[in-house]
């Protein structure tokens, strides 16, 4: 199929090149436009008690104020505030209010409650209308409040600070921009330079930068039309991910043919036979190990997080039409450029290297694949019992920004001036549901709440709804509402609020630190289902590729190894050597999407080759060492590559993703240099060939889809 799906693009090679650059303009011209939520909230379904508590607050108490912003004064000397300050806050405030600036309903003047205990700091509210926050306005709104609050503190002894969900908004959408830039420069470079010195040439190493333009901006288009279909949640590191995603994949698969290509050059076909050959001999591999990543990305579907089932979506539609462009556009393009001047200034190019690398390591992986996988499947079991000091953190706000954002500066200074949970409280809702509350028994419920393991205190009085069926407890939490400390707490707090609701009422906990029970609820749900379904699916599509039931199954233990020796890693460097609290909860279906679907891409390769060579006839050693030999150069250049873009991560600046830069940049490096490149084929050379059973995998095959002849022994050098 693959033989002749690349004599038909190599024939119509011009027509294959318009089509995609109309179908990519069209997609671009006609996308809806897409928006990032910085809710975590809006990820969740409707069934979660965090989600049923504000769904009863905005229907019960629809007027209450509820702060976006808070403006934070302090000293510039660091001193208590004076009276003199007090009487700049309240002109600040009054001038702020008396701009009406667009969206801001109410700016409340700093009070004696909202002043810190020592007097150095005070809070001042701010309403922003919550209908707009996810447009741009509502973060319009906070640089508003911060540029012209800012101007009206000028001449006074004040420092003026905005924080709050809007100001996390406004610095987010500027962080993740920046994140954007990064990512895609760097990434940019990367490729051009490594491809570039792979191969010896200028032009070939921007090809595959060149070609990923075509399917990002026809995915980025299609996504669009699908988020906006089916109205799902897009979340701000969405764009970055699918950045790295479709270079670093387009690259992969653009390295799996040109590799192919230049084979068959140097076997002496002529250009066009080339690339036609080079698509029938790789293209399967291509298609599977699209598949088999398309299928981990669309199974994220089923997960109860609204930010993976929009991602799970995105990631499957750039994957489906990068490998579409690796199959059609990319071998229309080198059947129209000359051979010379794609590896232009390279002049080597067409002589086999001697005596290198790979010749040597798939020697060694032939003769010695017991040593083999016991070395390398030890390392993998190593890190992977690193894995048990796994602990997760749903400080998201934190860890997406810079620590010297103004909205993180604000944060860590509420958190020293006042309770680590007063500027974020939780609340607790008592209804009847439609009937009227029994009033007596509601300062039992508040002191109940209040004996509760991580409670600070609970609001003297509560807030009773207009129909009297709902009251509303304020409770303040020790902890800062994203610590792990205020989840525990919480769900300590929800065990009594529900025990000690009175008969014939219920009690729902909501705020920030319950949404993030929540999201811990859903998680644990996703790794039970999500993981299991995307695992069988993967499995059947090995078994489809290598006509075998035995290789699919140690090929995905290996993958499973890998997920977990790649979680061990990042522990090790973040919380063993590394200082922080725990890694971000979902920094584990990351390192799946990318380390078992991605990862699973070079296994698929290398087991491909190994097929083709064992239906050559070569005995089981041989076709591992053979396998090593002409594949392992591909898997390594783009493993390296991959991974080095993943690494690009970690220039953003912030936590998150410095963890995902760490996390998906070790576990390709461990995918593609430990799994693919020794593990999968010592494994099949110990067994022999049952790995193939019950096909016929070591058996020659000379049927119609062989094409030409024995291809000469490259010495494996790049």
């Amino acid at each position: 199929m693959f033989h002749r799906l690349g004599h038909f693009v190599v024939k119509r090679a011009w027509w294959v090149i318009i089509a995609w650059v109309i179908a990519s303009i069209g997609l671009a011209a006609f996308a809806p436009k897409m928006s990032a939520s910085t809710d975590e909230s809006e990820f969740l379904p409707k069934h979660y008690e965090s989600i049923r508590a504000s769904v009863l607050q905005e229907e019960k108490f629809p007027a209450e104020f509820s702060p976006a912003a808070i403006l934070l004064f302090e000293r510039i000397d660091g001193g208590a505030l004076t009276d003199t300050d007090k009487a700049d806050m309240a002109k600040v405030v009054k001038g702020l209010t008396d701009e009406h600036i667009p969206l801001v309903e109410q700016v409340i003047p700093p009070s004696p409650q909202s002043t810190s205990k020592d007097g150095h700091y005070a809070m001042s509210m701010v309403s922003i209308d919550k209908t707009k926050m996810q447009t741009d306005e509502y973060s319009d709104a906070a640089k508003k409040l911060r540029d012209d609050g800012k101007k009206l503190a000028e001449g006074t002894a004040l420092k003026y600070q905005v924080g709050g969900q809007a100001a996390m908004a406004l610095d987010q959408k500027e962080s993740s921009s920046a994140t954007d830039a990064i990512t895609m420069v760097a990434t940019v470079v990367l490729i051009v330079v490594i491809v570039g010195v792979i191969f010896r040439g200028i032009l070939v190493g921007w090809l595959p930068v060149l070609l990923s333009l075509f399917p990002m901006i026809a995915a980025s288009g299609l996504i669009a039309f699908v988020t906006k279909l089916f109205d799902l949640k897009s979340s701000p590191i969405a764009s970055a991910i699918q950045i790295v995603v479709i270079l670093g994949v387009g690259t992969d698969y653009f390295l799996f043919l040109m590799f192919r290509y230049r084979e068959r050059l140097r076997a002496g076909d002529d250009r066009k036979s080339a690339v036609a050959n080079g698509v029938g001999r790789v293209g399967e591999a291509i298609a599977s190990a699209a598949g088999a990543v398309t299928v981990a990305f669309a199974v994220l579907l089923l997960s109860e997080l609204g930010m993976f089932t929009a991602l799970g979506p995105a990631l499957a539609i750039s994957v489906i039409v990068t490998a579409l462009a690796s199959l059609t556009l990319t071998p229309a393009l080198l059947a129209v450029i000359p051979a010379k001047a794609t590896f232009w200034p390279g002049r080597k190019w067409m002589e086999e290297p001697k005596g290198a690398r790979f010749h040597k390591l798939g020697n060694t992986v032939g003769r010695r694949p017991g040593l083999i996988a016991v070395v390398s499947g030890g390392l993998l079991v190593i890190l992977s019992l690193a894995g048990l000091g796994y602990q997760g953190t749903f400080d998201m706000a934190k860890s997406m920004m810079p620590k010297d954002k103004e909205s993180m500066v604000v944060m860590d200074s509420l958190s020293k001036g006042f309770s680590a949970g007063a500027a974020d409280p939780t609340h607790v809702f008592l209804t009847t549901g439609g009937g009227k509350l029994d009033t007596g028994a509601l300062d039992g419920f508040g002191a109940k709440l209040g004996q509760v393991p991580g409670v600070a205190g609970v609001a003297p009085e509560q807030k009773i709804s207009q129909d009297g069926s709902t009251a509303d407890f304020t409770v303040t939490l020790k902890d800062a509402a994203a610590s792990n400390a205020a989840i525990d707490a919480v769900t300590d707090l929800r065990s009594t609020a529900h025990s000690a609701a009175p008969g014939g009422t219920e009690a729902v906990v909501g705020g920030t630190s319950s949404v993030y029970k929540d999201i811990n609820l859903a998680m644990t749900h996703d790794y039970k289902l999500v993981f299991p379904v995307a695992g069988l699916l993967i499995l059947l599509i090995l078994g489809l590729q290598l006509r075998s039931v035995v290789a699919p199954w140690y090929l995905m233990a290996s993958v499973g190894l890998g997920f977990a020796a790649t979680l061990g890693a990042t522990t090790v460097a973040f919380l063993k050597i590394g200082t922080e609290p725990g890694l971000m909860f979902m920094l584990p279906i990351f390192i799946y999407l990318f380390v078992v679907a991605i990862g699973t891409d070079y296994n698929i390769l290398i087991i491909a080759r190994l097929r083709e060579e064992a239906r050559e006839g070569r005995s089981p050693r041989e076709a591992a060492r053979e396998a090593v030999r002409h594949a392992g150069p591909t898997v390594a250049a783009a493993g390296f590559i991959l991974a080095a873009s993943f690494a690009t991560f970690m220039l953003a600046g912030n936590v998150l993703f410095a963890e995902l830069g760490f996390a998906l940049a070790i576990g390709i490096v461990l995918a593609a240099f430990v799994m693919a490149m020794f593990f999968t084929p010592a494994i099949t050379a110990l067994l022999g060939k049952k790995a193939w059973w019950p096909g016929h995998g070591a058996m020659p095959d000379h049927g119609p889809e062989a094409i030409g002849e024995r291809e000469p022994e490259p010495a494996g050098r790049f």
